[in-house]
């Protein structure tokens, strides 16, 4: 039998990824949603009770997460991100909203609130030049953005190669404007679903935007918190609309790193009735059963204010595998880690601190934050648990430093610092392979920072009652209502030591004069008196 390097010429079933493009061009091309609602055993939905009318379901309300799944060709896309996404090599979006929640679906990945892009241009000698950060500020508001160059921090390229090339970081508490946005461009005028389902994003916990130029399509992914939803799906005619009415299951001979799910699946306008299904696939994210930890900074603040990680449980979360608890910051400008303090190692010692493993560069550690372009930094730590390895709570701290603020009114300035999240990184069997995963999620900033096999075991961040997952910082700077009496008080004392000086510099001068007119005369008397 012929064998032969892909691609190979004598098949006619390969061919080369760019006459695949090619070909592409010519083929319309069809989008495709997946929606997937995720419930608890006890709030199922019976088969009968739903309803399927051509290219429609509907049924009772069900209390459930749903995720919603959209995949978009680029000739889909509005002709802005078309030009930015034809000049890339990948581009990441991922959006965490600032409350906590506990998934009971296959979404256990966390990441630290706010915006989060990563990005490869696809011509690293060239930049992008703006056109990637007009576009940020024309989908979710003015973010502090100029260019990749400038705005973006480089992730190391010589760790794992599923890493991207840079990182931006915004603190964005909703997605409003991300909202008009999609009305504004995307949706077709006169078109109402589109236009509710961009409104339904403000309720969204996290949304995903996610390109690759080998794949060559776009990928939004939105999710939903455990509550009533609900269930009636009207799909477009020209596009392909998957449903899933899912619930967590445990089939026979489940690994550890797996996750079992059954339930019901339907293809609008392929399927007459639900079709029940029952599969299990390998998942890198899991939580971490019974342990949850609470993030505070110690007081009083001052300029180098300490984080302080509560958590309430040592035990590694698999028996048996090479496990550690790390952390991972993501900290605007206004603060930031000092990469030299943390490198003692009996200073980590003291604060439960195991190793520093990644801080993103650079990181000035004199520039105040107003004289900086860039975004801030990010940090991974690897934590010391107790070697009591059991489930009593243990603390553990991160010293910080405030960057000088630019004056305000009143002298003080509130900053704002996302919670970090906090997890076990495994390390899975060998072979193991996490690409099966339907609900994957990643490109999170610290997951390029581990190998292939790792698994993440995330512990629930727990805030106090009506807090979310930002601190609140209130900073000393300038105060505008003093600096004119303060300018005019230094401008007095600077003149009346000029004054002084001048003064008592005269006063010399004269004091000379005197003394040189009047030392003839008492020499003339000293010679006198001599004979």
């Amino acid at each position: 039998m012929e064998t032969c390097n892909y691609p190979c010429a004598s098949s006619p079933r390969t061919f080369d990824i760019t006459e695949h493009y090619k070909i592409h061009k010519h083929i319309p091309y069809k989008m495709r949603q997946r929606i997937t609602f995720f419930h608890k055993n006890e709030n199922g939905v019976e088969p009968r009770a739903l309803r399927i009318a051509g290219r429609s379901l509907s049924g009772p309300d069900i209390v459930a997460e749903r995720e919603d799944r959209i995949t978009l060709a680029l000739e889909e896309l509005p002709i802005e991100l078309q030009h930015v996404l034809r000049e890339a090599q990948e581009l990441y979006i991922r959006w965490q909203k600032p409350v906590p929640y506990t998934t009971i679906g296959p979404w256990s990945s966390k990441i630290p609130p706010g915006l989060h892009v990563f990005y490869t241009p696809g011509n690293s000698e060239k930049p992008d030049g703006g056109r990637l950060c007009r576009l940020f500020r024309t989908a979710f508001g003015p973010l502090d953005c100029s260019s990749t160059s400038g705005s973006f921090t480089k992730l190391p390229s010589d760790r794992f190669s599923h890493s991207t090339a840079y990182q931006f970081y915004h603190i964005l508490n909703d997605l409003s404007h991300f909202s008009s946005y999609i009305e504004q461009y995307v949706c077709v005028s006169g078109n109402s679903d589109c236009k509710a389902r961009a409104q339904r994003l403000l309720d969204a916990n996290s949304v995903d935007f996610s390109y690759d130029a080998i794949s060559h399509v776009v990928k939004v992914t939105a999710l939903w918190p455990h509550e009533r939803q609900p269930l009636f799906i009207n799909a477009h005619p020209e596009h392909r609309t998957e449903v899933g009415i899912m619930t967590p299951d445990s089939p026979p001979h489940l690994d550890q790193h797996e996750i079992g799910v059954t339930g019901l699946l339907t293809v609008l306008g392929d399927d007459s009735r639900p079709s029940p299904t029952l599969f299990s696939f390998p998942s890198r994210h899991k939580n971490a059963a019974r342990s949850s930890f609470s993030s505070s900074f110690l007081r009083p603040w001052g300029l180098h204010p300490t984080m302080q990680l509560k958590i309430s449980s040592s035990k590694p979360p698999m028996e048996g595998a090479s496990c550690s608890l790390h952390t991972y910051l993501t900290l605007p400008r206004t603060i930031f880690a000092d990469k030299y303090q943390l490198g003692d190692e009996l200073f980590l010692s003291s604060k439960n601190l195991s190793s520093l493993r990644y801080i993103s560069q650079p990181v000035d550690l004199e520039a105040p934050s107003y004289a900086m372009n860039i975004w801030g930094s990010s940090v991974l730590l690897e934590l010391q648990p107790p070697n009591t390895r059991d489930n009593q709570p243990w603390t553990a701290e991160v010293p910080l430093h405030l960057r000088y603020l630019a004056p305000a009114e009143k002298g003080y300035r509130n900053i704002s610092v996302p919670w970090p999240v906090v997890f076990w990184a495994c390390a899975a069997e060998e072979g193991m392979k996490f690409s099966n995963n339907p609900f994957d999620r990643d490109n999170l900033g610290y997951d390029g920072l581990f190998g292939p096999r790792t698994m993440f075991w995330h512990v629930d961040p727990k805030p106090s009652e009506g807090e979310n997952l930002y601190h609140e910082i209130q900073v000393p700077v300038l105060d505008l209502g003093l600096s004119n009496r303060i300018s005019s008080g230094t401008a007095t004392i600077v003149m009346m030591g000029l004054a002084f000086v001048i003064w008592k510099l005269v006063s010399v001068c004269l004091g000379m004069g005197n003394n040189g007119s009047s030392s003839p005369k008492s020499g003339a008397g000293r010679k006198r008196k001599r004979f």
